[in-house]
Formats: structure tokens, C-alpha cells, sequence
């Protein structure tokens, strides 16, 4: 297809527009799910599972159901028969089903798995009837190592042996044994990572008002993507699409937690049409930690090989995700991404990687900023210890790799072609902004002094404004009112990502109109056009697309009603800031107001072949699989050697994300990226006890870095055209998955004249006093 062009009208496009949605937003005054009430409104509770795994025995609710208040107490015997079919727009055919009942059946899965639904006349009742349910247990040994997973006598879902939830794989690693035999310099290491979460600041929130005269659905979800909550919504009951409308306001946050509906959406929907009331369930931050889903939870064994120079001749991952009990949407769609990408941006061209995938008796596994981000992790922490071994310096060693502008387009072993990226401009610039040279002259200088200063990297290529089939078309529809006013119609799920500023800002440009005379409005699959929501770095590239397309349809109705009532040619007629003029003669001109009057009430004074009105919808579709992005990240930080305690001292990104729409915005996505990728690195963890017992379920004990913890992010730019609108590419994911690398690559730098090496995350002080203590014991230190 023709690429679709993105053409500057006004010049408000790559400005610092201040964002438009934050006057209601820090007063207090935006709408949120819990803002929600409807006539007749009930409360959900559920009744989670104390145990990791068991048999589900009597469910005794008479003395729940006795109490005041209290509407109904649903099982799975209850709802779960309604069901028509659970499916996602993101499964892909081919891949191995994956079961999700609404509430557990025979038997409980994970600490936290719903047994049953209370519904009552608000969420006191429900939590208190919920205590009077009385549920017999019968105790199983659960899985709760995925590692051994595969070799364990007991399955999580009888249906897939050795816990396996798939297996995919490229080139086999004996391919690449002589490689790997022949070679100057060998690396290899096990690298594991945590379980973390995404931890928005709303929790999951969901109203479902059922309409039996009509057979009709309303939802308010925390959603980033409202058309996806009604499909799934219209397959789970079985009902036709346009029966169903849901509406997404404001949305504290998702990155990634709220891309697709999960079982407890699906329960309160159920029961809102079984019941024939309006059903509200909101998530409470214990229920949050425990039960929302996990990220991250992955190993694998890595290796490189060099020749005597440093040039990378081979790579290989092996590569072992935790699932837990109820992954979704399928833990392969993500995950093997790992493997695919993690050749990185380096001159690799030998390269293998197998991706195996386990159940396990813990939360299941969801979509987090990056979901691939492990392929990041690994990769540069095994460059840093492979500049170690072989005695080059980590920023040179990477040099030496790769890839240059005039290598593009590259395709990487594993059959991805990156192009129209910069990694070793972001490098350098990254390295200067720091000044590296000096940086580790003071590093020498503070080692004399007893103190221990790192620095680390991470330079990745990111696979923006994907092309799956939900996500590779947007929709946008532009009505200019009679009054001259815009509004912009796009699906929307904005959820802190700033889609409301940022389309507005390529609406007035495209158009051609004043800033303020253009408004947005979003989450809303009764008005909007179909969309795929935010996620996977794709609203930026997608709506410039979108709006572009139905602009120009737009901009040509204005200008040939111009032309006409002002006697000029179309080729004459200049629009900018809501006005026509002839160019040249800047004393004759309409306002948009005037125009659009024209348009809707003077119909008969319309040039020929222009329609009444002025109101058109466009589509947009990527131009290819994958819009690539890339950044590189550099962290300094000082390790106390006793306590253990990191100290980041600087925090630099380089970021390859194509013009920016909004600076404020595109720095704002970096920094927020940044600190959750350094809660992954020092911080957070979704610990579990060896018996299956989740011991991080409140913030006393989930830790996430503060505004204390936090380093000031510096950032620099640099951009490379895209194929995109507007040469516009995605930066919602990069920060997330840059900076845990980075920053774990300087603690280890810190502690290099110790021997430390990395094997399990995070890098908690007792983790890094452990490493210490070790390596003293080993007879390794500073002389």
C-alpha cells in the first residue's frame, strides 16, 4: 500500500503543548472506573484460595447468602456453564490452548485463584459475607518451581504433560558447535530474573450493567483497549458486538496489566447478566499483588563466541519462561520474541535459540512493558562479562559489534530486518553526554579511596506499532461541527500515555487548524472507531496514520469550499490556524466556522462534487511487521561495600524514536519506563515461599523505587526516518526495557575488583552483601 504521508499545517506537532488532560486530572475531577455508579448498582467480592493447590470440596454459602444484603454468591457450578467461548483477539492459530476458567473448577491453582463471587448491596456486605463462605479443601503438592516443572510427578493442568505450556525454537544450538569450538573466546552464563509486576496506580476495575429488554451490555473498564473488552465481552456471552458498549474515561495506568480482559472481568460480566443489575468490582491492592499476574519470571543459559579481535561470531539462548497457572493471552506470543531479538543490535549472523514455557502453581503470567525485555537483559549482561574475560572495555567491545546506518537494512539471524535504526549513534551520543573517559578516571581515583563507583549499559533495537492482525489498522473519525470546532474520534485507551494531547496536536496540524479549536474524544466503542487500544509502542505511529488519512479528506472538502466562495483556484487556497486565505491576497479569507456553515447550511452554494457537511473516516495500516525503535541507556551508580546500598548517580538515555510529537510526552514515557526498569533491577520482587505462599502481597513488602530512589534521567534524541506516518515511531516500552540491564551492568562494574558476577535478580543489598561475602571467602578483592 502507499505510505501515508503526515504533513505540518501548524506547527504544533513536535512542540511542548502542555497536556490537556491534566487540569481535571490534578484537581481531582477525572472519572475513573470507581468514579462509576449506575440505579440499582451491586459490589463483587471474590473468595480467592488460601492454598496453592487443592481439590475444591463442598462450598457451603447458606450463611453468606443469610445475610443482609447480600445478592447472590456464585461458583464455578454457577457461572462458569454461561460461558460461550473465551478467546482473544490476540490468540494466534496454531498455538497450544490455554485454559481459563472464570472461576476454578475441581481444583484451585495458585494462592489467589477465584473460588467464588460474592455480589451485594455494596463492597462491605459482599467482604463480609465472603468470610461466611465456608470452602473444604483438600491439599496437593503443588509446582511451584518452574524450573523443575518439566521432571515434576504433579501437573498443574492435567491436559499438558511435563507442565508445558509449548515449545518453539530456531536454528538448533549443535548447528553452531563448531563455531562455539574454533572460537578465540568463549562466554557463557545463566541468568535469572525475577517475577515482578506491572503495579499500576488504579487497579484493575471493571462496572457491567446488563439490559435483559434489550439483550444489552454497558462495561466502564480500566481498559487500554475498550474494542478489545467488547469482543471479548460479545464471544464470552455469545452475543453479537454491536450489543455491547464499553466505555473507558480516565485509567490509572496499564502497561500491559490492562491490555486484555482476565478471568475476574470475565466473572463480573457473567454474573452482571445472570443477576440483571449493574455489577461494580474493583481490585484491591492485595488482591492486586496477589492475583492480577505476573512478569518477568524467566531464565535462560546464554553463550557467545568471538574471535581474538572481539568480533562476535555466535550467539545462543536458551530460554525458560514461567507461565504460572493461567497465562494470558498465550505466554508464546510474547516470549518468543526473546529469543527472535536477542541477537540485538550487533553484527551477528549466527545465532540459535530455543524458548520452552512451563505451568507452574503461582499467578499466571501477563503482558508487562517490553514483554521481551529479557532478551535485554540477558544479551548486555553477557557482553559486559564477556568484556571482562576477554580484557576490552565493555562501551568498546560493543563498538566493534554494532551495527552502522549504512549496514541497513539488516536481517538478524533469527529473521527479523531491522532498518531505519541508530544504535551506534545512540551509543556514542550516550557515552558523550556522560563524558566515559572522565567518568572512569574517577572511578580509578575513588577505588584508592575505598569506594566503588560502576557504570553500565544497555543499547536495544525495539519492535514498535506492531503488525499482528488486531494491531495493524486505526481508525479515526473527524467531525468539524457548524461552529468551526473539531472533534477527533479515536479508539483511544489512554492510560497516562497522554493519546488525548498527542492527537490532538496531529489533528491541528493535519487539518490545519487552531490548537484550541480541536478536541478528542476516546473510549468510547459506541462513537469511536475500531482500534486496538495502546500497546506495544503503537498509538503514536498509529493514529498520526489515521488521523492523516482522514485529514486530507477533510482539508480537500475545505480548500475547494474556499476556492469557491473566494473566486480563487484550490491550488491558490493556503489554510492554516483555522483560516483560508488566497495566497498572496491574505486580506480575503474565511474562517473554518465559515466554511463548515457553508458545508452543513448552505448546501446549495457547495462547489460541485463536494458533499454536505464536513465529517470523514479514515484507516490506517502499518506498512510492515514492525516499526523499529531503538535507545541506548547509561547508568553510574556507587555500591557500599558493607551495607550493600546502591546509589544511581547518573541516569542517561539516547533515544532513537523518530520526531517527536510532544517532547513532554515522549521524555515523560522514558522516565517512567526508567524507574520501573530500575524497581526490576534493585527492587521489586513477587516472592514466593517454597510451599507456593506469595510473602510480597502489600507494599511493606512489594518494594518500589520512590522519587528518592530515583536519579534525574537525562535524555538525548536522535532520529532516523521511519515507514511510518510522519516518520513517527513508538517509545511507550523502551525505557522499561533498557534500564534494568543498564543498571545491573554498573552494580556489577562496581563490585568488578571482587570477581562478583551476576546469576539471580534483583540486586537487593542482602543479595549484593551475599555476592560480597562470597567472593571475600574466595580469596577474591582488591589487593
Amino acid at each position: 500500500m502507499t505510505r501515508t504521508e503526515f504533513s505540518t499545517t501548524t506547527g504544533v506537532v513536535g512542540t511542548r503543548v502542555p497536556r490537556i488532560e491534566d487540569a481535571r486530572l490534578v484537581t481531582g475531577k477525572g472519572t475513573f472506573v470507581d468514579d462509576v455508579t449506575r440505579p440499582g448498582m451491586a459490589h463483587a467480592c471474590f473468595i480467592r484460595s488460601p492454598l496453592p493447590r487443592a481439590t475444591i470440596g463442598d462450598i457451603d454459602v447458606s450463611a453468606a447468602l443469610e445475610l443482609d444484603g447480600v445478592l447472590a454468591v456464585y461458583t464455578a457450578a454457577d457461572l462458569n456453564s454461561g460461558v460461550h467461548e473465551i478467546s482473544y483477539a490476540l490468540d494466534i492459530v496454531g498455538f497450544p490452548p490455554v485454559p481459563r476458567p472464570p472461576l476454578a473448577e475441581e481444583e484451585v491453582r495458585f494462592v489467589g485463584d477465584p473460588v467464588a463471587l460474592v455480589i451485594a448491596i455494596d463492597r462491605y456486605v459482599a467482604e463480609d459475607a465472603a468470610e461466611l463462605v465456608v470452602i473444604d479443601y483438600e491439599p496437593l503438592e503443588p509446582v511451584v518451581d518452574y524450573v523443575t516443572a518439566a521432571d515434576s510427578p504433579n501437573l498443574v493442568h492435567a491436559a499438558f504433560a511435563g507442565n508445558s505450556a509449548g515449545e518453539l525454537g530456531g536454528r538448533p544450538a549443535a548447528d553452531l558447535a563448531p563455531v562455539f569450538d574454533s572460537a578465540a573466546h568463549v562466554v557463557r552464563q545463566t541468568i535469572f530474573q525475577q517475577a515482578y509486576l506491572p503495579v499500576p496506580l488504579e487497579t484493575r476495575g471493571i462496572v457491567a450493567d446488563w439490559s435483559a429488554p434489550t439483550a444489552e451490555m454497558t462495561i466502564w473498564s480500566s481498559t487500554q483497549s475498550p474494542h478489545e473488552v467488547r469482543g471479548f465481552c460479545a464471544r464470552l456471552l455469545g452475543i453479537a458486538e454491536h450489543q455491547v458498549r464499553v466505555i473507558a474515561r480516565d485509567t490509572g495506568g496499564g502497561f500491559g496489566l490492562k491490555q486484555v480482559p482476565l478471568r475476574e472481568d470475565a466473572c463480573v460480566l457473567l454474573a452482571a447478566r445472570k443477576l440483571g443489575t449493574a455489577v461494580k468490582w474493583i481490585e484491591d491492592r492485595q488482591e492486586n499483588l496477589m492475583a492480577a499476574g505476573m512478569s518477568r519470571h524467566e531464565h535462560a543459559d546464554v553463550g557467545m563466541a568471538f574471535d581474538s579481535e572481539g568480533k562476535i561470531l555466535a550467539a545462543a539462548i536458551d530460554h525458560v519462561q514461567n507461565v504460572g497457572a493461567y497465562p494470558t493471552p498465550s505466554p508464546l506470543t510474547g516470549g518468543v520474541v526473546v529469543g527472535i531479538l536477542f541477537p540485538g543490535p550487533y553484527r551477528i549472523t549466527e545465532a540459535s535459540f530455543t524458548a520452552k514455557f512451563r505451568y507452574s502453581n503461582t499467578v499466571g503470567r501477563l503482558a508487562y512493558r517490553g514483554p521481551w525485555q529479557f532478551e535485554s537483559v540477558a544479551r548486555e549482561i553477557l557482553l559486559d562479562h564477556a568484556a571482562r574475560q576477554i580484557g576490552i572495555d565493555p562501551i568498546e567491545l560493543r563498538r566493534r559489534n554494532m551495527l552502522r546506518r549504512d549496514e541497513l537494512p539488516w536481517a538478524n539471524p533469527n529473521g527479523m530486518t531491522f532498518d531505519n535504526i541508530s544504535p551506534l549513534e545512540t551509543l556514542e551520543q550516550a557515552v558523550r553526554m556522560l563524558d566515559y573517559e572522565g567518568f572512569r578516571d574517577l572511578q580509578r581515583r575513588a577505588r584508592t579511596e575505598g569506594r566503588y563507583l560502576g557504570v553500565g549499559t544497555c543499547t536495544y533495537v525495539e519492535p514498535t506499532t506492531g503488525g499482528s492482525p488486531f494491531l495493524s489498522t486505526e481508525g479515526a473519525t473527524i467531525r468539524i461541527e457548524p461552529s468551526g470546532k473539531v472533534n477527533v474520534y479515536v479508539a483511544g485507551g489512554s492510560a497516562g500515555n497522554s493519546l488525548e494531547t498527542t492527537v490532538v496536536q496531529l489533528a491541528a496540524d493535519a487539518l490545519g487548524a487552531e490548537l484550541a479549536d480541536v478536541r478528542t474524544i476516546q473510549g468510547d466503542t459506541a462513537i469511536t472507531p475500531f482500534g486496538g487500544g495502546t500497546g506495544g509502542s503503537r498509538s503514536g505511529s498509529m493514529t498520526a496514520g489515521a488521523i492523516a488519512r482522514t485529514a486530507s479528506m477533510l482539508r480537500e472538502r475545505i480548500l475547494a469550499i474556499a476556492a469557491h466562495r473566494l473566486g480563487a483556484s484550490a491550488d491558490d487556497i493556503e489554510f492554516s490556524r483555522s483560516r483560508a486565505t488566497i495566497r498572496g491576497t491574505p486580506d480575503k479569507s474565511l474562517s473554518l466556522a465559515e466554511i463548515a456553515e457553508i458545508a452543513y447550511f448552505q448546501t446549495d452554494s457547495l462547489p460541485p462534487g463536494v458533499p454536505p457537511g464536513l465529517e470523514a473516516s479514515g484507516r490506517h495500516k502499518t506498512p510492515q511487521l514492525a516499526i523499529w525503535a531503538n535507545a541506548t541507556h547509561v547508568c553510574t551508580c556507587e555500591v557500599d561495600i558493607e551495607t550493600g546500598q546502591v546509589k544511581l548517580l547518573r541516569y542517561i538515555v539516547s533515544e532513537d524514536c523518530g520526531p517527536m510529537i510532544n517532547p513532554n510526552v515522549v521524555e515523560g514515557q522514558i522516565y517512567g519506563g526508567t524507574v520501573q526498569g530500575i524497581g526490576g533491577a534493585l527492587y521489586e520482587h513477587l516472592a514466593y515461599d517454597e510451599s507456593g505462599n506469595p510473602v510480597a502481597t502489600t507494599f511493606l513488602d512489594y518494594l518500589l523505587p520512590t522519587a528518592t530512589e530515583s536519579p534525574t534521567i537525562e535524555v538525548g534524541h536522535i532520529e532516523t526516518p521511519s515507514p511510518g506516518p510522519g516518520n513517527f515511531k513508538g517509545v511507550g516500552e523502551g525505557g522499561a526495557i533498557g534500564a534494568t540491564p543498564a543498571v545491573l551492568n554498573a552494580v556489577i562494574d562496581a563490585l568488578a575488583p571482587f570477581g562478583v558476577e551476576i546469576s539471580k535478580l534483583p540486586l537487593s543489598p542482602a543479595t549484593i552483601v551475599t555476592l560480597l561475602d562470597e567472593a571475600r571467602a574466595a580469596g577474591k578483592g582488591p589487593e
